[in-house]
C-alpha cells in the first residue's frame, strides 16, 4: 500500500509535465550525477544543483511548490559560495533568497488561479510589464551594480564586477518573480549567463571541483528561455479565460 501511495503522488506530481520538461530534468540530473562520481564533486554541491533545477523548473510551470525546493537550494548554495570567497553570492542567497522563499509562498498563495480547470498545470496568475516599468528597472540595475561592486571590493571579494552584476540582477529578477511578471525570465537569462562565467572563472582560479554548479547554471539558462515562453503563453491563456484574473 505504501508503494502504491508513493507512486500515486509521483504520478500526480508529473501528470501535467510536458515532454520537454521531463527531458530537461532527466538530462541535467544525469549530467550532475555523472560529474559527482567522475570528478569527485561534493555531496552538498550535488544537492544544491538538483534542488535548484527542480525549483526553477517549477517556477517556469507557475507552481507554488518551487519555494520548498528553493529553501534547500538557497541555504546550501550560500554556504558553498562563502567557502569560495564569493561573498556577494553568499549574502544574496543566505540573507535575501532564503527568507524570500517564505515571502514568495505567502504572496503566490494569495494570487492563485481560482478556477484550476481553466489553465491546466498552473497555480499562479501572471502579469506583464510596460515600458515605464522597464525603464525604472534598468536604471535601478545600473546604479545598484556600481554601488554593490564598491562594497564587495572593500570587503575583499573575488570577481567583484561579475559578482555584483549577478547579485543585483538576481535581486531584480526575484522581485519581479514575487510580483509574478513574465519578464522576470529575461533578467534571469542575463543572470544565468553571467553566473556560468563567474563559476568557471572562480573554479579555475581556486582549483575547486564543484562543476555541478556550472551544470546547474547552464540548466537554469535553458529553463529561463523556456520559462519566458511558457509564462507569456500562460498570461495570454489567463487573459482569455474567465475567472482566472
Amino acid at each position: 500500500m505504501a508503494i502504491t501511495a508513493a507512486e500515486s503522488k509521483s504520478q500526480r506530481f508529473l501528470k501535467d509535465w510536458s515532454l520537454f520538461e521531463k527531458a530537461w530534468l532527466l538530462i541535467f540530473t544525469a549530467i550532475n550525477i555523472y560529474l559527482f562520481f567522475a570528478w569527485d564533486d561534493t555531496l552538498l554541491g550535488l544537492i544544491s544543483s538538483l534542488t535548484g533545477m527542480l525549483c526553477v523548473l517549477l517556477v517556469a510551470k507557475g507552481k507554488i511548490s518551487n519555494y520548498y525546493f528553493g529553501i534547500i537550494q538557497t541555504s546550501t548554495y550560500a554556504y558553498i559560495s562563502f567557502t569560495y570567497g564569493l561573498y556577494g553570492e553568499a549574502m544574496l542567497n543566505g540573507l535575501f533568497y532564503f527568507p524570500i522563499q517564505f515571502i514568495g509562498l505567502y504572496l503566490w498563495r494569495r494570487n492563485t488561479i481560482k478556477n484550476k480547470n481553466s489553465v491546466q498545470g498552473e497555480d499562479v496568475i501572471v502579469k506583464t510589464m510596460n515600458l515605464r516599468s522597464w525603464l525604472y528597472t534598468a536604471i535601478a540595475i545600473v546604479i545598484g551594480t556600481i554601488l554593490y561592486a564598491v562594497l564587495l571590493q572593500a570587503i575583499g571579494g573575488r570577481s567583484v564586477g561579475l559578482d555584483s552584476a549577478t547579485n543585483v540582477l538576481s535581486v531584480t529578477a526575484q522581485i519581479l518573480m514575487l510580483k509574478r511578471f513574465a519578464e522576470q525570465w529575461l533578467v534571469w537569462i542575463l543572470v544565468n549567463i553571467l553566473s556560468i562565467v563567474l563559476w568557471i572563472v572562480t573554479l579555475e582560479a581556486t582549483g575547486g571541483n564543484d562543476y555541478t554548479l556550472v551544470v546547474m547554471w547552464t540548466a537554469f539558462l535553458v529553463n529561463s528561455i523556456y520559462g519566458y515562453y511558457n509564462w507569456r503563453k500562460m498570461a495570454k491563456k489567463q487573459t482569455l479565460t474567465e475567472g482566472t484574473i
